[in-house]
């Protein structure tokens, strides 16, 4: 019984080693695009792929569902290693690159953000199971247009300073909504 216990603790935690959620107080790096397909020097192309996602899933009773507002714990934002790809002709490329990637994993996490707030703001006591299909669908299509807008303001990554500017923007939005992060309990509203 042991043997098989620490097996599967040990799966756990090198899968969980793959997987970085997001938080301010880290930043991405080259050695975090650990796909096989990553190739810094040695060619004359360029691309950033990082495996960058926002979930949401729940799972509780119906008298908890009905009493619970925040679902803040229950959107995630993540990036997973050995998905991400980098090529890049050299470090400093890659590095611009790398920049890029972590200004769209911070946009995941603001529209996260904005996801957590539209569901705290629809959810009541009364509300439907499909709730959360209609707090997404206006994020989900900003999210979409916001992120090609970005693609194109800095020509897919190249523009250094237009992906710095762009992401200190994010941060900023990012902080606004402070009280939508993860493990942050929104305040109630008074009417």
């Amino acid at each position: 019984m042991k043997k098989i216990l620490l097996f599967i603790l040990f799966v756990n935690v090198g899968f969980s080693q793959d997987v970085i959620e997001w938080s301010e107080f880290y930043k991405l790096k080259i050695s975090d695009f650990q796909s096989p397909k990553t190739i810094i020097g040695e060619t004359n192309n360029y691309i950033i792929s990082p495996s960058c996602k926002m979930d949401f899933s729940f799972s509780m009773s119906n008298y908890e569902f009905m009493l619970t507002k925040n679902f803040n714990s229950k959107v995630n934002t993540s990036f997973t290693k050995g998905a991400s790809i980098l090529i890049a002709q050299d470090s400093t490329m890659a590095s611009n690159l790398v920049s890029y990637a972590q200004l769209n994993f911070n946009l995941i996490e603001l529209y996260a953000r904005k996801y957590r707030k539209n569901l705290f703001e629809m959810k009541g006591v009364f509300s439907q199971i499909d709730f959360f299909e209609k707090a997404y669908e206006s994020v989900g299509k900003e999210f979409n247009e916001r992120q090609v807008e970005i693609f194109q303001e800095t020509s897919s990554g190249l523009l250094i300073e237009k992906v710095n500017i762009l992401d200190n923007q994010i941060m900023e939005e990012i902080f606004e909504l402070s009280e939508f992060c993860k493990t942050c309990k929104p305040k109630k509203k008074k009417k």
